[in-house]
């Protein structure tokens, strides 16, 4: 039994030493970019009222969230994602505020995916919200800050996909496939099976300005013929236009940010939270199988905790970002720096009140009374694993 309790249940898992340290460091290196935006921080609960993340919210399922009951019998569950968490906050302190608004958090996320999936359950997410700001101007703002966090990082080869929630509403709407059909092409384009996807389609009956624009799902895009092709074939089907003009211009807007060359448009793409309205993006890069970074536009999402305001967000998965760092050779540096004062017994007053006069000045000291099986060797081989700089022996 009391070797069991050292285990971790499935799904979660123990960070220590220096992968804690790394992830430490990472994370600061991408929330200063986020700052360097004019974002500031917030926290929001562990735990929520389960209707935060009700079906009508459009997040993750019921059937994956970890649920529990408070003393009176309220419903709660474990956050699966911290972006309506964020909206609920604000729509409750800044309710009647009337300029953009821009947050940034950092914290764990749960979801009880199936075993076989082989998903971790706990995860730390590191986002942004901009919201009150329905402009293009801002989705390119958004998505140039995911760029540059990326880019903080220390990750040099990735890829942002960009596309738009309207253009495979649209299309649904358009050739008036029931929600089982919209979930079958859903499915489909997710898992990346255009094969299966045309297969589909084809046994479909539809127009030929629809079905050519059907075949647009899952190409990556932006030349100007290629748009202009997309926006020809969708001119008599407005929201499909829309969306394919906001495409058009945001990849001008990003221009003045120059982050074209990690920017590219598949304009069907998909996401798993229903909540988007408008630009989705994802980041890729090698070592990954997933996204690292998934964010878009969702303009309705504070109308349920009654604010209306435009939003769009990102969220940066950090242990899938550590994990194609580690994979790719890119490692965090962890400073050395500090000191670690070896004492005997009669010299503790003298090593606590030097140990005291230099963390005063801002270092990082570590006392440790010395044991006489203990050579000095050994020591200082434990400062060098311990990314101390410095060692110092009282005798």
């Amino acid at each position: 039994m009391k070797r069991q309790l050292l285990h971790t249940p499935e799904g979660v898992r123990d960070i220590y030493n220096e992968e804690c340290k790394k992830k430490q460091v990472l994370q600061g290196q991408m929330t200063d970019a986020m700052e360097r935006f004019g974002y500031r921080m917030i926290q929001t609960p562990t735990f929520e009222f389960f209707d935060v993340f009700g079906k009508e919210i459009g997040t993750t399922p019921s059937k994956d969230l970890y649920k529990f009951f408070d003393r009176e019998g309220n419903t709660l569950v474990l956050r699966p994602d911290i972006t309506p968490s964020v909206a609920r906050a604000v729509a409750k302190y800044f309710g009647e505020w009337n300029m953009p608004i821009r947050l940034y958090y950092l914290g764990n996320t749960f979801i009880n995916n199936s075993s076989y999936q082989g998903r971790m359950k706990e995860a730390t997410q590191l986002g942004a919200e901009l919201i009150g700001d329905n402009s293009v101007e801002a989705d390119a703002e958004l998505i140039s800050m995911a760029v540059e966090c990326l880019l903080a990082s220390g990750l040099k080869e990735f890829q942002l996909s960009v596309g738009h929630a309207g253009v495979f509403k649209g299309l649904i709407e358009a050739a008036g496939f029931d929600e089982d059909m919209a979930g079958e092409l859903r499915g489909l384009i997710a898992n990346k099976n255009y094969f299966g996807l045309e297969e589909a389609l084809s046994k479909q009956a539809m127009e030929a300005d629809l079905r050519g624009l059907f075949s647009m799902l899952g190409g990556f895009y932006f030349s100007a013929d290629e748009m202009a092709r997309a926006r020809a074939l969708a001119a008599g089907y407005p929201e499909i236009l829309s969306a394919i003009v906001r495409l058009e211009e945001l990849h001008k807007a990003l221009q003045a940010y120059h982050v074209d060359a990690y920017v590219s448009y598949e304009p069907g793409m998909v996401s798993g939270y229903e909540y988007y309205t408008g630009i989705i993006f994802a980041g890729y890069t090698f070592g990954s199988g997933e996204p690292i970074l998934k964010g878009g536009r969702y303009d309705k999402l504070l109308s349920h905790f009654g604010k209306n305001a435009a939003s769009i967000g990102f969220v940066i998965v950090v242990d899938q970002l550590m994990s194609s760092l580690g994979r790719q050779g890119i490692e965090a540096e962890i400073p050395y720096q500090g000191e670690v004062i070896v004492y005997v017994r009669e010299r503790f007053h003298e090593a606590a009140a030097q140990a005291m006069e230099k963390r005063r000045q801002g270092m990082n000291v570590e006392l440790i009374r010395k044991d006489a099986s203990v050579g000095k060797a050994e020591y200082e081989a434990y400062a060098r694993q311990s990314h101390w700089q410095k060692v110092t022996f009282l005798e």
